[in-house]
């Protein structure tokens, strides 16, 4: 019939990763997958570092009664030299009514467990931190796709730029956007749902400063300010506005999804560079960068007032635009 699947549960599962939220969704799969096979199915989860090998050689070993079990064992990384040998010599010939699920954070510590489940065949689901805005971009886009939603480079963005990185607090906002639209999302359903927090975003106060709209970045500056956002992400921002546009301008003029692989960014972000960097010459782009660099400095150095630290920066980077570097 369409939609039933006989697929069998994994035995053996390795989640690799240093991401809760990813981790956590493997876990999760992989438990309802033998729940599915055996509504019955006996679920015992532990942590590495206070597991004893004796335990889980009695979890493991066959059952008289039969029935599906499933032994997911946390923080991998810090289990003992006998329970890492306990759950490899198991991995060798493991029971097909058993799902072993380990959840490692991947380096060096514990590798040789990660190491071993990886060389006995087991099933590999990274779950590792997602790097830059690509891969959460992707994340974004992929979340409202699973729940039938569609979402484009653009909307994605100005998500990320209202809710921030935390990946819980990405997905629970697609969640609701979900919920509370037709699935079709936009930049500007986007901008209607998370309006205030997206204009105290650091990324506002960039945005304003790199086309020199002094009163707009200013504006942007104290509201977030006074509402608390922290001075060290918008510092940040301010800087990688300026970063973003000086590479783009020297890779020359292209089509930015041609470029987007070369640069290592998103095309929308090499697209809206490429607008932002009309009126900017090279000299211009070095001062700007050495007046966000020395506001990076003050805010994150422990300047007495940062709030001013960063209103500078904004006259100075503006201030650099317009006289394209003269002194």
């Amino acid at each position: 019939m369409l939609g039933v699947t006989t697929a069998s549960p994994e035995p053996l599962l390795l989640v690799l990763g240093d991401e809760e939220l990813l981790a956590a969704r493997a876990i999760a799969a992989a438990v309802d997958a033998a729940r599915t096979a055996d509504p019955g199915a006996d679920v015992r989860e532990y942590e590495g570092g206070a597991l004893a090998a004796g335990e889980v050689a009695e979890m493991l070993s066959p059952s008289l009664f039969g029935g599906r079990r499933v032994l997911v064992i946390r923080s991998g990384q810090d289990a003992r030299k006998d329970l890492i040998t306990a759950l490899l010599a198991y991995a060798k010939n493991p029971d097909p009514e058993v799902t072993l699920i380990v959840a490692h954070l991947g380096g060096a510590k514990g590798k040789a467990l990660a190491d071993g489940m990886r060389s006995a065949g087991a099933t590999v689901v990274p779950a590792a931190k997602l790097k830059g805005d690509r891969e959460r971009i992707a994340f974004v886009r992929d979340e409202f796709r699973r729940h039938g939603g569609r979402c484009d480079e653009t909307a994605a963005s100005a998500l990320l730029a209202a809710v921030g990185n935390d990946l819980r607090e990405i997905a629970a906002a697609c969640s609701q956007l979900l919920a509370d639209t037709d699935g079709k999302i936009s930049e500007a359903v986007v901008a209607r749902y998370y309006k205030g927090r997206a204009e105290v975003s650091g990324f506002n106060v960039a945005d304003a400063a790199v086309v020199g709209d002094v009163p707009g970045a200013l504006e942007a500056l104290r509201w977030a300010l006074h509402v608390g956002v922290d001075p060290v992400p918008i510092a940040d921002a301010l800087a990688d506005g300026v970063r973003t546009i000086a590479r783009v301008a020297s890779a020359g003029r292209g089509n930015p999804y041609q470029m987007a692989s070369s640069l290592g960014m998103p095309a929308w972000k090499i697209q809206r560079a490429q607008e932002r960097s009309r009126g900017w010459t090279p000299e211009g782009l070095v001062d700007a960068m050495r007046a966000a660099a020395d506001c990076n400095a003050a805010v994150k150095g422990g300047a007495e007032d940062r709030g001013y630290a960063l209103e500078q920066a904004v006259f100075a980077v503006a201030a650099a635009r317009r006289s394209g570097g003269a002194r």
